[in-house]
């Protein structure tokens, strides 16, 4: 018997339907199926539906004769589920890597009726917010029922965060009712019937919340179902088990939060509407009300619950309403003074900024920064070595966060960003060199030399060819990102692709240096003792083959979100592989320069995100494994093999939009799914054709000469340069 059957309900997903999909079918641990329930959509979800049956027999499709309802769909797919277990997943969500591997362990582990699983709430403008699976779950006892760990209840409601044994629901003979929040009357029911409940505490369901389309910010009437369903609810928890007085007091307590959430929070019942509503919950309050009373809260919810049981419309606003007031003084007493006091240093620092735009331009003064502050590196640090050769004469003083002086290198001269010395050197310098803008409120000064050095050779779209590309802008403000290239004095350019493309992206009067990368010199010159060295920076033992991971940034995926499962692919190279895994810099946060993390045994897996240098990790790895990174076109530079992992590149090419077809021009072997990954590195495939054409359109002005290019014709009128 098939171990899971994943039930998906499909009406209305078309822009999310196949990352629900991919997220399923690319996870690694294999023995489940899919039963679709097309509920007559109107959009184009069942021809994706087809199209992915077609491709993958674990998928079925289930066509509804009729529209009816999210409910009743899920009821059509457990008809034909074969599983021993069943999970209903909502196809707007989609699932982690690794989350139907780590759910089989956990039911093997605990022979549990029902498994509640972790989750994060993604929302449509991009924060990801962490659910109970590192709270609430994480406290959960290994098996247990509801009287022996109430706390469940507490859980959020819904059935897609549940792994259910299909006998179960067969012998209670428990459905969705149909209707909106029919997960109410199944989910508590369900809990109440078992005493064999676990708990995975990890993220498994990415939870999307949608800005438009979801009950959750639908206004209307239809919200009171919430109280049919919590009528059908208790009654069958009564029939299903008899609950004492703390459950009992529990659930009557999650019921009224329920209530009011519907109420308050999210707007949803019409004004009109309200009144009637809340007489709704008072007679809910007064008939449900266990004898033997239930933990009522403290504090300002603790009087309107006392409100709600006298049945005080009245009253109840009246409180919401100064409640409301005294949070929006105490942010304005506590949390606000705190933006305004941030505000009105910036503010003393801009007017220092502006004094200082009365002095000369310093032609004497280079200041430097990348990746908006976070250090020493990049195109930026290789400019600046070869600057501090040729051209001593000016001066160097790097700009860096608040939270990155402490990865400074000894010896380099450095201002804090938001300090007084960074508005003074702002304003002041002659050179401005960077690979990302300088703040928009920097004023291009008469005499001063702005260089764009950008980093990475472009894939994806960038500037003004994001307007038919809007998942790739992270900055949708395209006349802004105009503004601030106006102000480059030059532009470098690694090759002839990226010259053409920053001219399509960034159409403005700068001049173009086509120079190479500053930051691949020291790939072009590297020896084999460098690259020794490299290894034993890191610890590697010699012997050992280096493979370096090195993905993108998605950025409709949570951070830290890879699509590889690196553990599993460690486990799968085996002991005679160190397996590098350097996550990109968006996805790392303040970590960076902290020290590499190593699991998985002695050096089997090696979490390298935070190492300084990444052209250490080039020089040491044998392999590099990328998707979209630019890393791939400075790999290859060392002429080493390159292997592109691209599950998802149809999704990435048509979201962020590309500069040419990766899989039809590739440096290398490319994999679409795991075990060809596995296949390519174990059989050590190169590649070397494909590599070879690669370089020649790529890297072939990367002699080691870049950054003294650069810097001869930047600095040409400052020092003795031919």
């Amino acid at each position: 018997m098939t171990l899971l059957t994943i039930v998906l309900p499909v009406y209305r997903v078309q822009a999310y339907l196949r990352q629900c999909l991919d997220s399923l079918l690319s996870q690694s641990f294999g023995d489940f199926e899919i039963v679709a329930v097309d509920d007559c959509s109107p959009d184009y979800s069942g021809a994706i539906l087809a199209e992915y049956a077609a491709r993958d027999p674990r998928v079925r499709v289930v066509t509804s004769p009729e529209n009816v309802g999210l409910g009743r769909a899920r009821n059509l797919g457990l008809q034909h589920a074969t599983g021993e277990f069943v999970w209903f997943v909502d196809s707007d969500d989609w699932l982690a890597t690794g989350a139907l591997a780590a759910v089989a362990a956990r039911l093997r582990e605990t022979d549990a009726d029902v498994l509640v699983v972790g989750w994060d709430r993604v929302h449509w403008d991009g924060p990801v917010q962490p659910g109970s699976a590192r709270t609430l779950l994480g406290d959960a006892p290994p098996v247990f029922s509801v009287e022996d760990w109430p706390q469940v209840i507490d859980v959020l409601h819904v059935a897609w965060n549940k792994v259910i044994r299909r006998e179960l629901l067969e012998r209670l003979g428990l459905g969705f009712e149909t209707g909106w929040y029919e997960d109410v009357s199944f989910t508590f029911p369900l809990l109440l019937a078992t005493n064999r409940i676990s708990a995975l505490p990890r993220t498994c369901v990415h939870y999307r919340q949608r800005r438009t389309g979801a009950i959750t910010n639908t206004v209307g009437d239809r919200h009171f179902e919430v109280f049919d369903h919590w009528e059908h609810a208790l009654a069958l928890c009564a029939k299903y088990a008899q609950p004492g007085d703390r459950v009992r007091g529990l659930l009557f307590r999650r019921m009224l939060w329920h209530f009011m959430r519907v109420l308050r929070h999210d707007a949803r019942v019409p004004g009109r509407s309200r009144r009637r509503f809340f007489a709704r919950m008072t007679e809910m309050y007064q008939k449900h009300r266990p004898p033997a009373g239930f933990p009522s809260p403290g504090g300002g919810e603790g009087l309107r619950y006392r409100f709600l049981a006298r049945g005080s419309y009245t009253l109840f606003t009246v409180a919401e309403t100064a409640m409301q007031a005294i949070r929006s003084a105490q942010r304005t007493l506590s949390g606000p003074r705190h933006r305004l006091a941030r505000r009105f240093r910036q503010g003393l620092g801009h007017l220092y900024y502006r004094l200082n735009l009365l002095l000369p331009v310093d032609r004497s003064l280079a200041l430097y920064a990348a990746y908006w502050f976070r250090g020493v590196a990049c195109n930026p640090a290789a400019i600046a070595a070869k600057q501090a050769e040729l051209v001593p004469g000016v001066r160097q003083l790097w700009v860096v966060g608040p939270d990155r002086a402490g990865s400074v290198p000894p010896g380099t001269p450095y201002v804090v960003e938001g300090t007084l010395p960074y508005y003074r050197a702002l304003a002041r310098a002659g050179y401005l060199i960077n690979n990302v803008n300088w703040p928009d409120w920097t004023v291009k000064r008469r005499g001063a030399t702005h260089v764009m050095t950008h980093h990475g050779t472009p894939l994806k779209m960038m500037g003004m060819d994001q307007l038919d590309h809007p998942a790739a802008a992270r900055d949708a403000d395209l006349p802004g990102q105009m503004r601030r290239a106006d102000k480059w004095d030059f532009s470098v350019s690694a090759n002839a692709h990226s010259t053409i493309a920053w001219d399509r992206a960034y159409p403005c009067a700068y001049e173009t240096l086509e120079v190479g990368y500053p930051r691949n010199d020291r790939l072009a010159t590297a020896t084999p003792g460098e690259a020794a060295a490299a290894r034993e920076r890191l610890g590697i033992e010699p012997g050992r083959r280096v493979v370096l991971y090195a993905p993108t940034h998605r950025e409709w995926l949570p951070a830290d979100t890879f699509v590889l499962d690196v553990e599993r692919l460690a486990d799968a190279l085996g002991p005679g592989t160190v397996l590098l895994v350097r996550a990109h810099y968006f996805d790392t946060g303040a970590g960076a320069g902290a020290a590499d993390r190593t699991t998985g045994g002695p050096g089997r897996l090696v979490d390298v995100s935070g190492h300084r240098s990444v052209e250490d990790l080039y020089l040491a790895a044998d392999v590099l494994i990328t998707d979209y990174s630019s890393a791939m076109f400075d790999f290859a530079v060392l002429d080493r093999p390159v292997v592109v992992y691209a599950p998802d590149w149809a999704a990435y090419r048509d979201l962020r939009g590309a500069y040419f077809d990766l899989l039809a021009e590739p440096p290398g072997p490319v994999a679409t799914e795991f075990g060809e990954l596995v296949r390519i590195l174990e059989a050590g495939e190169r590649g070397d054709a494909a590599r070879a054409a690669f370089r020649a359109r790529f890297c072939y002005l990367d002699d080691g000469g870049a950054s003294e290019r650069v810097v001869r014709r930047v600095f040409r009128n400052s020092g003795n340069l031919p």
